[in-house]
């Protein structure tokens, strides 16, 4: 059984349905209806598509990240994270920081628009750090990008996930994923079902595809 979610895989499968007429990334459609519904319907996978000066590698690690952060739902008021680290002021997929102010609304471009600098700043360093990285698919160049933007750089340089990937074992790699699961609660490492999803689900795809 796949560890992929259909949610996930319809998601990404809209954004090869906008993408498909420029020549750019493409998957086969399991559910050519839903990917084509949600095509149509969801404005912030409509920004990604639209943006051509974005590789197709960081379109579908927001895309992923859309749907880890926030399972495709629009989330345009700052809100007070309580489970995150210093319950940070939190809007759209999870973004924090000072570009967030209270009280403003983040329209699903807004979201996109400062979500996509930072998936720029990703890939920068999953360029600088990955040997091989022109070898990969467009896929597991998404996964390794959503990692750094999840996990931070610091946590791929020092990882067993990029040690296996410039020996040339990029499925070891992928496989990498399914063991980043625990975070810390309460002082305590235990393992989260959110990230546990989260790296089920892009082992599979580096090392699967759709």
């Amino acid at each position: 059984m796949s560890r992929v979610p259909h949610a996930l895989r319809t998601g990404l499968m809209a954004l090869g349905v906008l993408l498909a007429g420029g020549g750019g990334y493409v998957v086969a459609e399991r559910d050519p209806v839903a990917a084509h519904t949600m095509a149509a319907q969801n404005p912030y996978i409509q920004a990604v598509a639209a943006d051509t000066g974005t590789s197709d590698a960081i379109k579908i690690a927001l895309v992923m990240g859309s749907f880890y952060e926030s399972s495709y739902r629009h989330i345009g008021k700052p809100y007070v994270d309580r489970l995150g680290k210093g319950a940070p002021l939190t809007v759209c997929n999870g973004l924090t920081g000072p570009d967030v102010v209270a009280g403003r609304y983040y329209s699903p471009v807004d979201c996109y628009g400062l979500e996509k600098n930072r998936y720029l700043a990703s890939e920068a360093a999953a360029k600088r750090l990955f040997r091989f990285w022109d070898r990969y698919t467009v896929l597991q160049q998404a996964v390794f990008i959503d990692f750094i933007h999840n996990k931070g750089e610091a946590a791929l340089a020092g990882s067993t996930l990029l040690r296996k990937a410039n020996a040339g074992d990029v499925a070891g790699a992928c496989r990498e994923n399914l063991r980043w699961n625990r975070g810390t609660v309460h002082g305590v490492s235990v393992v989260l079902p959110g990230l546990q999803s989260r790296g089920n689900a892009n082992g599979e795809i580096c090392e699967e595809g759709l």
